[in-house]
């Protein structure tokens, strides 16, 4: 099922893919998940895992920067301004973002439970595992290679317009974010706050990660590896994952 301002996106594949080809890419998926490492730094992988889905409405420029071919009214609902915030959120130019980085429901690829989410750091998306083979799809930004993590964990817990606090070895290598270390109280909320309108702490066995899926003002870093780690979602998209997973969410990162 889809919310009042969804519907389903999901492409026909190329010609000639059929269930098999489906069940071996999920199997595929599975298999890469099972290897992924449970701990510790792990560089972005590439490994193609299944054939991405990608909207009808749209036709995907050759040119990956050129962004979308036209506008949409369900994507200027998604991606208009949110007024209701502390900080109101501004538009995002969807427009000028890769289509397939869009929110949008697809058939489930990764065999996971519902409920479950799942963030594949070689295709750049993050799936919210849904009932009846289905689930939900934003497009990500990920760490860049050697500041990464995968494993399995949960969501300890969920915070809106959290603070930043970037962790010490983060100020050793930027001696210029001491100001917001945790000794002098972090980075207060709002629009400039690198975590954005939303925050999901990630922990494992109980402990913490460091690990974090937040909201980011940089549209234009969906799809690519440019953060100290975390993964990144569009502000708007933050705030919609927010709403749907509670505390306790399992996570898979491969």
């Amino acid at each position: 099922m889809t919310g009042p301002n969804e519907k389903d996106l999901t492409a026909t594949g190329p010609a000639g893919r059929d269930t098999a080809s489906r069940s071996l890419s999920r199997r595929h998926f599975l298999a890469l998940g099972s290897a992924a490492t449970l701990a510790g730094c792990a560089g972005p992988q590439t490994t193609q895992l299944f054939v991405r889905e990608t909207s009808p409405v749209y036709r995907v420029p050759e040119n990956r920067n050129a962004g979308l071919v036209r506008t949409s009214p369900l994507y200027d609902s998604m991606y208009g301004p949110k007024l209701d915030e502390p900080f109101p959120l501004p538009a995002i130019p969807y427009q000028e973002i890769d289509p397939a980085f869009l929110r949008q429901e697809v058939a489930d690829p990764t065999g996971e439970r519902p409920g479950t989410i799942v963030v594949d750091t070689g295709q750049r998306f993050l799936y919210l595992v849904r009932e009846n083979g289905r689930a939900m799809r934003y497009g990500v930004g990920i760490g860049r290679d050697g500041f990464s993590w995968s494993g399995r964990a949960v969501v300890q817990w969920k915070q809106k317009w959290p603070k930043w606090t970037p962790p010490a070895e983060m100020i050793a290598r930027q001696p210029e974010l001491e100001p917001y270390s945790a000794a002098n109280g972090g980075m207060a909320p709002g629009l400039d706050n690198p975590l954005g309108a939303r925050a999901l702490y990630i922990f494992q066995n109980g402990e913490d990660t460091l690990y974090r899926l937040h909201g980011s003002p940089e549209y234009k870093s969906i799809g690519k590896a440019v953060s100290s780690g975390c993964v990144r979602l569009l502000n708007q998209d933050i705030c919609d994952l927010y709403d749907r997973v509670p505390t306790r969410t399992p996570i898979l990162v491969i």
